[in-house]
């Protein structure tokens, strides 16, 4: 029976009689343990050990990817190839795919074609004839450079080369590095420079290549990496370019040799430059660079650009303010990215308190800049559209947590695992909050309603008599007009309620994290393997987080008031309602990457967590957001309440029913989610042609 590690949450006697052979083990319960009424979910070391606990906490943002490096030899051999350097010589299927055919479309044609105008340009100075020859060979290789080898021969003796995979290994005895997939390669200690390569500097050809030659082929190579970086499924043909920058194209020409080996060959005594089988691998969205997800270090490039567009050009004379707000709306993505990594990469490394302070300070910080800037924003141009807008993002919020997030994952997740199940007594702790949040932040529009006085816009009386019908539209009860019943009623139950709000989530809190630890029955495991001993190696360290952190929250705040400095011509446009793009585009953008990380749960048959990320996000909209901006209101007037249009309060009200109600049996399947993401649809068709208020 393995035992707990030290660092163990909780010390419960758990049966866990075997681990996976594969070692890849955040989120996957322990085999043995399922005849038992514990969950013991197996983390790799101590700091991924608090991030999954954090993850069972109310209250703490639900993290997906790992904080710390994992071992090498413990991950998959699928991940290995993504980070593979391009050296091995393997053997594999047909090369003739169709990710290699859409290479010479995309890239392989123009490139060939650079290097035959650069070979001919060597020919021409003569002394670069050696060059002209080399770009002859490239320009093959790189319009076909599948199961093709590029070697340079070793230019001393060795007891060894590279080897096929699968082969025998000879005695030898150099020093051994394993290479990825399997392949080892024999090496001996080599001396820094050789004599040729010594010569090779005090050659004139070599001048003329760099001077002719080389820096074409830097930037067409360059444009080419970068374009099947940023294509993501394609990066090995990034490699490819990459390695042609960097080594390729820098070694002397007598030294370059390619190859096409065939399996019975025996391979040339020298050492693999690159070898590339496959253009395209979609397995690449898993790719991480510092732990940072490919995708988010992607559109980091558009944060510079929305920075730097939005404050340098003023007058609008490069690009309009709707392609500046779009920018800036998707230059949010990856800064939530970002915050989210650094939250949980604190909390990881830190106790509960830090970590719990943490959590609630920054994990709205989101949301939190661009209501507050969108407020001010408003209230300098006396325009109350602003204000809706940042209440039609708060309810859009809540709905897209409430509906949208648990039902796409329990779709996706459904389309994988039949059933999924989940604990409905701490999905309860949430419910719970959000009947209680949900409550609290529409009495203020219930009491409206209830004291407050009908206004309507446009009456008509169509029979000519005094005392005939009137035909009013644009109907709502307000107690706005009534500044008595406002002031002396309605504001103090907005305070009231504020107070209330907070302290309810704080009671939350120690009920789930401190007086009832038990109802989430969660304990995690070290997964460790005899044999493995590794060092922890985090992405983050705390202060480097720290640091990100808050960089990352200023670029958020800058990109929130390019935001709302250029929706001014999206609200006074009548083609779109602010409800709408308050409900939409800037309540669930912010939330990608919340959405994101409930997918990959509810696909490890996580749907607890996935559940949690949706609530947890609602909860602090009700509990924490609200009284925020009503208590910024109160030391900046920008003229925010809690009084709500109808159309918000009555789909809050039936989307948080509906949630309880498919929570109830504590077990879900795609069936319930398509009825969530159908409900959601509905709704937002709803405020697709809901009309504007007056005025916007």
């Amino acid at each position: 029976m393995d035992t707990l590690s030290p660092f163990t949450p909780k010390s419960h006697p758990v049966t866990c009689s075997t681990l996976t052979h594969n070692h890849s083990c955040e989120g996957v319960m322990c085999p043995g343990c399922l005849i038992t009424t514990k969950t013991t979910l197996l983390a790799e070391n101590e700091v991924e050990a608090q991030k999954l606990a954090n993850n069972y906490k109310f209250g703490f943002k639900k993290w997906k990817s790992h904080v710390t490096e994992r071992p090498w030899e413990d991950r998959s051999a699928i991940v290995k190839e993504l980070y593979s350097d391009l050296n091995v010589i393997k053997h594999s299927g047909s090369l003739v795919t169709c990710g290699n055919l859409l290479y010479v479309l995309l890239f392989g044609w123009w490139v060939a074609l650079l290097y035959l105008l650069i070979a001919v340009i060597m020919f021409v100075t003569i002394v670069g004839v050696p060059y002209g020859k080399l770009c002859c060979s490239l320009a093959g290789y790189y319009f076909w450079p599948f199961g093709k080898v590029i070697q340079k021969p070793f230019l001393y003796a060795r007891k060894s080369s590279v080897r096929f995979y699968g082969e025998g290994i000879p005695e030898v005895t150099a020093v051994e590095t394993t290479t990825l997939l399997g392949v080892t390669e024999k090496v001996e200690d080599a001396p820094l420079e050789t004599p040729a390569e010594t010569k090779y500097w005090h050659r004139p050809s070599t001048y003329v290549w760099l001077l002719l030659g080389y820096p074409f082929l830097v930037l067409a190579h360059g444009l080419a990496s970068f374009v099947a970086w940023i294509l993501v499924i394609t990066i090995p043909v990034a490699k490819l370019n990459g390695r042609a920058i960097t080594i390729i194209l820098l070694i002397p020409p007598e030294q370059l040799q390619i190859r096409q080996p065939k399996r019975t060959e025996v391979p040339l005594d020298g050492e693999v430059v690159l070898c590339c089988y496959h253009a395209v691998n979609f397995y690449y969205y898993k790719y991480t660079v510092v732990g940072i997800n490919v995708f988010a270090v992607n559109l980091l490039p558009l944060v510079i650009v929305a920075l730097v567009l939005g404050y340098a050009d003023t007058e609008n004379h490069y690009a309009s303010s709707p392609v500046k707000f779009a920018l800036s709306i998707m230059a949010i993505i990856p800064l939530s990215y970002y915050i989210g990594m650094a939250i949980a990469s604190i909390s990881a490394q830190s106790n509960f308190a830090v970590g719990a302070v943490v959590n609630a300070t920054f994990g709205s910080i989101t949301e939190l800049t661009f209501y507050i800037t969108a407020l001010i924003k408003g209230s300098n141009k006396g325009n109350k559209c602003y204000e809706e807008v940042v209440k039609s993002a708060l309810t859009g919020t809540l709905l897209g947590c409430v509906l949208f997030i648990p039902g796409i994952s329990m779709v996706i997740g459904g389309c994988k695992h039949q059933e999924q199940r989940f604990n409905s007594r701490s999905a309860g702790i949430s419910s719970a909050l959000l009947f209680i949040s949900v409550g609290g932040v529409f009495a203020p529009t219930l009491f409206s309603k209830a004291y407050g006085s009908l206004i309507c816009q446009g009456c008509i009386n169509s029979t000519q008599n005094e005392t005939g019908p009137f035909e009013c539209s644009d109907c709502h009860f307000s107690v706005l007009q009534n500044n008595t019943l406002f002031h002396s009623h309605v504001q103090p139950l907005i305070y009231t309620v504020c107070i209330l709000l907070p302290a309810s989530y704080v009671i939350g809190l120690v009920f789930a994290l401190k007086t009832h630890t038990h109802i989430y029955d969660i304990h995690i495991s070290d997964c460790h393997v005899p044999g493995h001993s590794h060092s922890v190696v985090v992405h983050w360290s705390r202060w480097r987080a720290v640091m990100l952190l808050i960089v990352a929250t200023v670029f958020m705040s800058a990109c929130a008031e390019l935001v709302s400095e250029h929706i001014d011509p999206l609200l006074s446009s009548s083609a779109i309602s602010p409800y709408f793009l308050g409900v939409t585009v800037l309540a669930m953008i912010p939330e990608l990457p919340e959405i994101v990380n409930g997918i990959q749960f509810a696909l490890q048959n996580n749907i607890s967590l996935s559940l949690e990320v949706g609530s947890s996000i609602a909860v602090q909209v009700c509990m924490l957001q609200i009284p925020v901006l009503v208590l910024f209101s109160v030391i900046y007037p920008v003229g925010f309440n809690l009084l709500f249009s109808d159309l918000h309060l009555w789909a809050s009200i039936f989307s948080v029913i509906l949630m309880n109600y498919i929570f109830m049996d504590g077990k879900c399947d795609y069936f319930q989610g398509t009825a969530l993401v159908v409900v959601y649809l509905i709704i937002m068709a709803m405020y697709f042609f809901a009309p504007s208020q007056s005025g916007c």
